[in-house]
């Protein structure tokens, strides 16, 4: 599928930038919806609450998809209750507005805090992580994304419009790769989402794959860097700081302890970006 006119909640943001960059390169008409103005304007915007269900559906009215990133987006930045309100009310008024306009796909923000992150309560059950591994919401921020996941089968059902969720490891942008280092002395720093990233060029790269494979159902993938934040091989890493956590033979050296594989065979993802390449730069 290949959808021409799309909008992109949340595209003041990290990830929103890169993907409205990204879907315009490839020659896609975008809507940034937002409550921030942009830094640069790359495309027309409109200012919109998305805890309203009407502001919702008319910034939606005239475009085919849409990629929704907006939302409180991490833990701790507010109340559990509010992130938790805020998170709900966006998402849900996104995919019930997509069903009243009969949108072809929904690509949307799930998270890696759907798998238990920080790993405190609930360690890993193995490692890799794939999309089989129990569900563990520590937070708000977390449940929200995790009932999000629930609410786009049940829409999908209703109105047979593809949702494709995307549990997006920690993003980054590559200013942010010089910090990387600080991260080395102590595996335990980082541990707390299995030393995962993603580089916001390969979320948008992910995004505009997730609007246009032919995909069915609603899906939610993870979607990380193919390695770790660290210079120290992945099983090392995980003896030392999870030495009970059963560990998959097919480990690459510095792979990924969330596997990325279901998005490279449902998307064909492949990330393009690593902090190894750009710090040589």
């Amino acid at each position: 599928m290949k959808t021409k006119k799309v909008v992109v909640t949340g595209g003041s943001g990290k990830a929103g930038r890169a993907i409205v960059r990204e879907l315009l390169d490839y020659g896609y008409a975008v809507l940034n919806v937002d409550l921030l103005a942009p830094a640069e304007r790359l495309c027309p915007f409109l200012t919109v609450d998305l805890t309203r269900l009407g502001e919702t559906v008319e910034a939606l009215r005239d475009c085919e998809a849409v990629v929704h990133m907006a939302a409180i987006p991490a833990p701790d930045r507010y109340t559990e209750e509010v992130t938790f309100r805020a998170n709900m009310a966006s998402t849900f008024n996104v995919f019930e507005a997509a069903g009243i306009l009969g949108l072809k796909r929904v690509v949307w923000a799930s998270s890696e805090t759907t798998l238990g992150l920080p790993f405190e309560r609930e360690q890993p059950a193995y490692a890799p992580i794939d999309e089989s591994h129990p569900l563990y919401p520590e937070s708000s921020y977390a449940l929200a994304k995790v009932l999000g996941e629930e609410m786009a089968r049940q829409l999908n059902r209703r109105t047979g419009i593809p949702f494709v969720g995307l549990r997006f490891s920690n993003i980054m942008e590559p200013h942010d790769y010089a910090s990387f280092p600080s991260f080395w002395k102590d595996a335990r720093l980082r541990k707390w989402n299995l030393w995962g990233y993603v580089d916001a060029r390969d979320v948008a790269q992910c995004c505009r794959l997730a609007l246009e494979r032919d995909v069915a159902g609603a899906q939610a993938l993870i979607v990380a860097a193919a390695d770790t934040v660290m210079d120290r091989p992945s099983a090392e890493l995980m003896r030392e700081v999870f030495p009970k956590v059963p560990l998959k033979p097919d480990l690459a050296e510095f792979g990924t302890l969330l596997s990325i594989e279901a998005a490279r065979e449902t998307l064909g993802y492949s990330p393009k970006h690593s902090w190894r390449s750009e710090l040589k730069r």
